[in-house]
């Protein structure tokens, strides 16, 4: 009996150190070392991507935002998100797509509707945006309604607009755009494409002379 005791009282003692040994390697000194790593070799992505101007944090490269004025460059839609009594000024506390199909009536007019927007607001006294030219991610939201980015194709066609709202030549926003032009990873893996809260950062800095 006693020697059962004993014996039991050693496993559960065993137990506990490993417990105990366990949760300081897996809970603090793995956490912290791969947190140290990660601010030594690539301190920005660590923290966020954040993107900075004026001094203070504006957001962060791997996210979307919307509400951008026409003197700006315009984000994919977020449809996706819909408004409700938490989210309506889309404050990321929820993200998705919109869940209908290519053919569903109520997506067709949505994009119909976002074409016609993006025609009107994108054409100039001297430049008229043609329907054909509006490319998909100008109508329709991505799969989480976050999409930081653009395609070259879209922010080209936002150029004219831009231009003409803060007094700038064509040509100095369009290589506004070519600086803020990303190709694809590493050479083969998705598409080339704008990163929106990035180029607008850098319109600012134009417009106001920095």
């Amino acid at each position: 009996m006693n020697n059962s005791v004993a014996n039991t009282g050693r496993l559960l003692g065993a137990g506990l150190r490993a417990l105990l040994v366990l949760t300081l390697l897996t809970g603090v000194v793995y956490p912290l070392a791969v947190t140290g790593i990660a601010q030594a070799v690539f301190p920005g992505k660590a923290n966020g991507s954040e993107i900075t101007a004026d001094g203070r944090v504006v957001g962060s490269s791997l996210i979307g935002q919307q509400g951008y004025g026409l003197d700006y460059f315009q984000p994919r839609p977020a449809d996706g998100l819909g408004e409700n009594s938490v989210n309506t000024q889309y404050k990321l506390l929820l993200s998705g797509a919109t869940n209908r199909s290519g053919d569903n009536p109520e997506l067709i007019k949505w994009v119909r509707e976002a074409k016609a927007k993006v025609v009107r607001e994108n054409s100039t006294a001297d430049y008229q945006v043609e329907p054909s030219e509006v490319p998909a991610d100008a109508v329709t939201s991505s799969g989480s309604g976050l999409d930081p980015d653009i395609s070259p194709r879209y922010a080209d066609l936002q150029v004219h607009r831009v231009a003409e709202r803060n007094g700038l030549s064509v040509t100095q926003v369009r290589k506004l755009v070519d600086a803020h032009t990303d190709g694809r990873t590493l050479g083969f893996i998705g598409e080339p494409r704008v990163n929106v809260l990035e180029l607008n950062v850098a319109l600012k800095a134009l417009v106001e002379g920095d």
